[in-house]
């Protein structure tokens, strides 16, 4: 990262931007008196990862279909569909939206020195609101913002430039950004179904898809809904896929070689854990075992690993069904690997290196407006809105948390500001 070059904003001055209405009830962080500079290699590869990114998704859709229809191993869909009703599955492969993707991405990269490490891509991802508005803050402020003064507005309404927003009450709190952006007779309660809605734009997970009314109404090519119901595409699944030795070929032909290698020096080395058997010749490569249990035995200081929860389950946002190997015990970790294997056709889930964030000292603003600093690792999560064959940045959050924090995620000693442009 580069030497901070931004003077610092006085306290009196954010002040006066605060919002006199609820866009953050029941939220808290610490702010900022600059934005989050990034070296200019980083801001290259931010705008890399966008199309790419997008290149990617639409592969994880083709592979899908391909695999259902017998042109790709059958494997590849049945770990995709593992733990979802036949309903849902039949709905998800609606030939209505058949080539469709979601028009929002948000991966959560964390930061290191030689780029970023990328966890998760969020196609239902909250904190457009919130982005937006510290977006729009800060260059009031007179900083250059990464999208610029209203990138993330102008992001959302071009994806999304008429219709409703259907929230659920599992996500209710993301209701007041979404009011705050669209306005409030466009937010609507998702639980009570679509009415004669024929845009839509779904913020609840797909694993709620049976307490909405008239979902399966809504499939009709006079309504359009993005993100699309895909529940295989929210999968992280998708990552360790990367991964694999046999769909190498497929990845470099959609990708390209460059951006295939772009993907494996971003997506840490990931694994699906699948408990079925290998052949006693063989090992997991990369991690050298022939068996999950083998996992168990490791030392503390072997299990820089992290297990988390694939996709179709309400662990699988939110920061909750993520297991850090090295902060458990060898009991705490036997159960969690133990559950994993179990569960495979229940909730499969997702193995990959942890990569330990570069830290930073950082400035903050204490409760009484005084200038604080704390050292942090921080995660940037870009927000890419995909519309007309574009993919345009609208903009990015930094979220800073202490060292101490392995989850790098929104909480009340974390630091929230927007990414600085050039």
């Amino acid at each position: 990262m580069s030497e901070m070059r931004f003077p610092l904003v006085p306290w009196s001055e954010f002040q006066k931007q605060l919002p006199k209405d609820t866009l953050f009830d029941g939220k808290a962080w610490r702010s900022a008196p600059v934005p989050l500079q990034l070296s200019d290699r980083h801001l290259e590869l931010l705008d890399q990862l966008g199309p790419l990114l997008a290149t990617f998704v639409r592969s994880c859709n083709l592979l899908y279909r391909h695999s259902v229809e017998g042109r790709r191993p059958q494997w590849i869909s049945q770990w995709m569909d593992y733990g979802k009703p036949q309903e849902l599955i039949e709905i998800s492969r609606s030939a209505i939206w058949k080539n469709e993707i979601p028009q929002v991405l948000r991966p959560d990269l964390i930061l290191t020195e030689e780029g970023f490490a990328l966890c998760e891509i969020d196609s239902i991802p909250g904190g457009i609101g919130l982005t937006a508005w510290l977006q729009e803050t800060y260059s009031k402020l007179g900083f250059p913002i990464l999208g610029g003064d209203f990138g993330m507005r102008v992001g959302f309404q071009s994806v999304f430039p008429e219709g409703e927003v259907f929230i659920s009450e599992e996500a209710s709190d993301y209701r007041p950004e979404f009011e705050w952006l669209c306005g409030v007779e466009r937010v609507k309660k998702a639980e009570l179904g679509f009415g004669d809605s024929k845009r839509i734009y779904r913020f609840f997970e797909a694993f709620d898809w049976d307490k909405i009314q008239g979902l399966k109404e809504s499939m009709s090519p006079d309504v359009l809904m993005t993100p699309p119901i895909k529940p295989y595409l929210e999968e992280k699944l998708w990552l360790a896929l990367l991964w694999i030795r046999p769909l190498r070929d497929f990845w470099k032909r959609e990708l390209g070689d460059k951006g295939f290698g772009i993907m494996q020096r971003v997506v840490p080395e990931s694994w699906v854990m699948d408990p079925t058997p290998l052949p006693p010749h063989a090992v997991l490569p990369g991690l050298g075992i022939q068996d999950w249990s083998e996992l168990n035995k490791m030392s503390q200081k072997e299990r820089e690993l992290v297990i988390k929860v694939s996709g179709f389950s309400p662990l699988a946002w939110g920061s909750r069904g993520v297991w850090f190997g090295s902060d458990l015990s060898t009991e705490e970790w036997s159960l969690v690997v133990d559950e994993a294997v179990q569960s495979f056709k229940v909730a499969p889930r997702l193995l990959q290196r942890y990569v330990k964030g570069s830290s930073l000292t950082f400035p903050f603003w204490n409760e009484e407006g005084t200038v604080m600093e704390m050292k942090g690792r921080a995660r940037i999560s870009p927000y890419y809105f995909l519309f007309e064959n574009q993919v345009v940045t609208g903009g990015a959050l930094a979220t800073i948390c202490p060292l101490d924090k392995k989850r790098i995620h929104g909480m009340k000693e974390a630091i929230l500001v927007p990414v600085a442009g050039k």
